[in-house]
């Protein structure tokens, strides 16, 4: 999974937490803060957590490379490139 795609889970996590919240208010009242705070923290570690272990590091330093077809603008097939990611 690539970091743009884990932010792009995350974000959307976010937004129907977010968006249920939203949903579920009724008239304003002043209150304890609760549960709330707690279960934010709480998915945020797990998240955190889950992200932080699903990202895979160099393997002593060094990047994993490949050869990788290029083509130019008309589709026709120029070469390979060396790629390292």
């Amino acid at each position: 999974m690539s970091i743009k795609t884990k932010i792009a889970a995350v974000a959307l996590a976010a937004l129907a937490v977010s968006g249920s919240v939203a949903a579920t208010t009724s008239q304003a009242e002043a209150k304890p803060l609760g549960w709330g705070i707690g279960a934010g923290i709480a998915t945020a570690a797990i998240v955190g957590t889950a992200v932080a272990a699903s990202s895979q590091p160099y393997s002593y330093g060094y990047h994993r490379c490949g050869w990788v077809a290029q083509y130019n603008a008309f589709g026709q097939y120029v070469g390979n490139v060396r790629t390292c990611y």
